[in-house]
């Protein structure tokens, strides 16, 4: 029958295949957005192989969307119970809306399941890693345009030998995919083009991440809280900059990542499925580094926030500075976080007014007979979802807070 679509999921995103008609009622019917997943290059590439040849013809008449998986979407693979398949990572399920049924049930596979053709599911994994990545590249390329004024001197003035082979690189990659798209696949000439890059790429995030390092060291080493206020002041004007580097090179390394899919589909398809997966557990290790160093900055900021706020009566203009210094490296970071796709927490620290910590201890003072010492105020958990949504609530509550001191500065003693 042909009112029923293949769902494939690789755990990033899913794949709808089947009748196109078909296909845009259930996207429709479910609410969901998505995107071309290129079926006809699947196909050229399915139908050069005899065993798969039929696979080809079949897909050739299909059409195929690609849904990033989101809390929304994922809730629609766990209603369709995805089966694991033979392909490792990817799941499969054929729904359907048999008879007089109107909503969409999980139906029986069919001979012509999707599920029993290995190379069909390698291969739409195989396109929906590269959709998953150009998503990245979208969200990092906004990213970038958003800050671009505060990356000027690092990214284009080349000052640096690192930086402007990066950048030299960049623009070759971006070179190769146009090329890329424009002829919808990547043969020799234009892989030959960029195979030194992830060389250059990598020794530029190398030094990025040092440098991120450098500042929470530099964090870690003042003791006094004039020395700490010029250290996180250092730290938030520097600190995007650095972020700005990692997040190009991630692009470019997702950017090679697609272009290296399209290679290994072009010359050697059947070892598509491998070379996915080795590109999705490396890609998942530069994550993880990133996650590391960049959270390691937001701790020491944290630390040197709680370290202000415990001497804010001995130095009422540095420790505030201190804690708006940790909360802005910390907006920046969730935010970067969140374009990268890393998932996390944060706590942001309240500076507290000088009259507030003296009244604590006078009061304190009053109650024992002893010299107090002021202690800080935290605010709770900020429990981020996604990065780029939990910016702006941190910014709100971080305003919110500006305007409630300054509103409490104009109240008659």
């Amino acid at each position: 029958m042909g009112n029923e679509v293949h769902l494939i999921s690789d755990g990033d995103g899913f794949a709808v295949i089947g009748d196109p008609m078909t296909v845009e009622h259930f996207l429709v019917s479910e609410g969901l957005p998505s995107k071309d997943l290129g079926l006809p290059r699947l196909s050229a590439v399915l139908k050069a192989g005899s065993t798969a040849a039929q696979a080809g013809s079949d897909i050739a008449a299909k059409s195929g969307r690609w849904v990033q998986l989101t809390k929304e979407s994922a809730q629609l693979v766990d209603k369709f119970g995805l089966m694991p398949s033979k392909t490792p990572g990817v799941s499969h399920a054929m729904v359907g809306e048999p008879g007089s049924i109107k909503s969409w049930l999980q139906i029986a596979k069919g001979p012509r399941s999707v599920a029993g053709n290995p190379a069909m599911l390698a291969g739409a994994a195989g396109i929906m890693a590269q959709l998953a990545m150009r998503q990245t590249m979208e969200e990092i390329t906004d990213y970038l345009a958003a800050i671009d004024e505060k990356v000027d001197d690092v990214l284009r003035a080349q000052k640096d030998a690192v930086l402007a082979r990066m950048i030299g690189v960049g623009f070759v990659i971006e070179e190769s995919m146009t090329i890329r798209d424009a002829r919808g696949r990547v043969d020799e000439i234009t892989w030959s083009k960029v195979q030194g890059a992830p060389a250059t790429i990598a020794e530029t995030q190398a030094y990025a991440l040092r440098q991120l390092d450098a500042l929470a060291e530099k964090l870690e080493r003042k003791s006094s809280i004039g020395d700490l206020a010029k250290a996180a002041k250092d730290a938030e004007s520097k600190a995007q900059e650095w972020l700005a580097v990692l997040a190009r090179c991630f692009q470019l390394q997702d950017a090679i990542a697609v272009l290296e899919l399209d290679r290994v589909l072009d010359a050697s398809p059947e070892e598509l499925d491998g070379h996915r997966l080795g590109l999705k557990t490396a890609r998942k290790n530069r994550l993880e580094l990133i996650a590391r160093c960049t959270e390691r900055l937001m701790d020491r900021m944290n630390a040197a926030a709680d370290l202000a706020n415990a001497e804010v009566l001995l130095h009422p203009m540095d420790s505030p500075a201190v804690v708006q210094s940790s909360n802005h490296v910390s907006v920046a970071i969730v935010d970067f976080h969140g374009r990268l796709g890393i998932e996390g927490a944060r706590q942001s620290s309240e500076a507290r007014r000088w009259t507030d910590a003296a009244k604590e201890v006078m009061d304190k003072a009053l109650e024992t007979g002893a010299d107090g010492v002021g202690t800080a105020r935290r605010f709770g958990n900020e429990t981020f979802d996604r990065a780029a949504s939990a910016t702006g609530r941190l910014s709100g509550l971080i305003a919110e807070r500006a305007l409630r001191w300054r509103s409490d500065d104009e109240k008659p003693e």
